[in-house]
């Protein structure tokens, strides 16, 4: 009696569709082996795709069979054996070379010529279904990519919400990956340092453990966090819809760094406004000195010689300035109150979106049925239907997509808002107790514009603090006569100063 390999395959460890699961593939086979009246003498089992070539066991299975360990193999059909032309040509050799190959759910004669043809007919069906369905799949994978979503999962410091969701921040590793690209930035950590730094300050990976080296690296190299997806494999890059964590400076500044092009060096002195203010004249940033143990900022330029300040008057001028923006009680009062009528209205406006979004939604869906019908019933013809039923699928996808980004947009500008408030109203209190980096954090929040100009400094609240500033006061500092409606008016102005996502508001008259 013959004696054959049986060999049986399935994709993934998952896949267990009627015909191919391993148990009836073996079934299969057995059957097969007592019709044809040989013994199967040894089991080939495998987990792995056909689509490519490099399946281990079935390698190995090849081997022994041209070494003449079995007569033949028995298949369940042609795509559990091949999947792609090259594994099939293999397959053909050794059918050429006498080895015998039989498919238990196929009566296929491969000796002769028309049942070879018929084998290597199956054999293109079955790699052309893998080609088409890669090219369905990658078409799917773009089509996510240009929506602005990943189709894969979320990079440590966000968050993922299922498929065709956008991630967003996680709030307890976000501000640490937010950390770990300002602390590298400053040129005094290596990438063991910061790994030790970043542990201190309690960031893990998604399984508890230390962000390693490569990890860190990695992590300081994802584009992600800048508001861009990145397809490393063909170096593709696609803008993001979710919040990015960085901006282009720091990100830029950090790929100096780990490329060496921009020396790391421990400082020596850490000066409060450090790279904070430039020189009026030459635009170069003023370097921090202390002499007789005052701390001084001067333009090294040779061209600007007489450009020198005190620490202590910066300090001065900025708590001037912050001044401006503390609230007295009524306004503290003032503004909770059109705060409260602004997120009522926000509310509102979100109800109505999602209310004509999902009127839309509904409309969609029995359009998508109509056209169905009318295919089903032959007024359509099948190239026409499947034009219209992508359309029509597109349309859907837009409105979903909408619909689930209409809340977490609208929370996101009204808690903008609310911190904006707080720190600008808080400024002049914060700035007199922060540390040196608060006080720094608390600057480049509020100001736009730092510059000194021999001895004369100047410093410029960004668009949102200066409207804040410029507000109407009364005569003792607090808040003008102004209707509710015009302070109402005023938080809308700031929410366009601050550039927070449109929201669509009910409009005040």
């Amino acid at each position: 009696m013959k004696e054959f390999f049986s060999y049986v395959r399935v994709s993934t460890t998952r896949q267990g569709e009627d015909g191919v699961s391993l148990q009836q593939q073996k079934d299969a086979n057995e059957s097969c082996a007592a019709r044809r009246g040989v013994k199967i003498c040894q089991l080939f089992e495998e987990q792995e795709t056909a689509a490519k070539r490099g399946r281990p066991i079935f390698t190995k299975m090849l081997k022994l069979l041209k070494s003449g360990k079995a007569s033949g193999v028995i298949m369940h059909k042609i795509d559990r054996s091949a999947r792609n032309l090259k594994d099939w040509a293999d397959l053909g050799e050794l059918i050429d070379s006498g080895v015998e190959i039989l498919f238990a759910n196929e009566s296929l004669d491969l000796r002769s010529r028309g049942g070879r043809l018929a084998a290597d007919i199956q054999a293109v069906v079955a790699s052309d279904y893998i080609r088409n369905l890669r090219e369905e799949t990658l078409k799917g994978f773009y089509g996510r990519l240009k929506q602005g979503l990943t189709p894969m999962p979320a990079p440590l410091g966000y968050l993922n919400h299922g498929k065709g969701k956008r991630k967003t921040p996680d709030p307890k590793t976000a501000p640490l990956v937010r950390k770990a690209f300002d602390l590298y930035a400053t040129g005094g950590f290596s990438l063991d340092g910061l790994v030790k730094k970043m542990y201190d300050l309690g960031l893990r990976s998604r399984t508890g453990k230390k962000v390693c080296r490569n990890s860190m690296s990695l992590l300081l190299n994802r584009r992600f966090y800048l508001g861009e997806i990145e397809i490393k494999k063909t170096g593709q890059r696609f803008n993001g819809n979710h919040e990015p964590l960085i901006g282009p400076a720091l990100f830029e500044r950090v790929q100096e760094i780990l490329m060496g092009r921009y020396p790391k060096r421990n400082k020596v002195h850490d000066f409060l406004f450090r790279r904070l203010f430039a020189c009026d004249s030459c635009g170069y940033s003023i370097i921090g000195e202390t002499h007789k143990g005052h701390v001084y900022y001067r333009c090294h330029s040779k061209n600007c010689p007489a450009t020198s300040v005190k620490e202590t008057e910066i300090d001065r001028a900025l708590e001037t300035l912050f001044s401006s923006l503390q609230f007295c009680d009524l306004e503290k009062k003032d503004f909770t109150d059109s705060m409260n009528a602004i997120t009522q209205d926000w509310a509102e406006s979100k109800r109505q979106i999602e209310q004509t979004l999902k009127a839309d939604l509904e409309r969609i869906n029995i359009q998508a049925e109509r056209l169905l019908e009318a295919y089903m019933d032959g007024i359509l013809e099948k190239q026409v239907y499947e034009q219209k039923k992508v359309a029509t699928e597109t349309k859907r996808r837009d409105i979903e997509r909408k619909l689930s980004d209409s809340g977490p947009m609208a929370e996101r500008s009204i808690r903008s808002l609310e911190n904006f408030l707080e720190l600008a109203g808080n400024a002049n209190l914060l700035y007199k107790t922060a540390s040196k980096e608060k006080k720094r954090e608390l600057l480049e929040e509020l100001t736009s514009n730092r510059v000194v100009n021999a001895k004369s400094i100047g410093i410029t609240l960004n668009p949102a603090a200066l409207a804040l500033a410029g507000r109407p006061k009364y005569a003792d500092g607090s808040s003008s006569e102004d209707t509710a409606r015009k302070r109402y008016r005023f938080l809308w102005k700031l929410v366009d100063l601050l550039k927070l996502p449109p929201a669509t508001p009910i409009n005040p008259l």
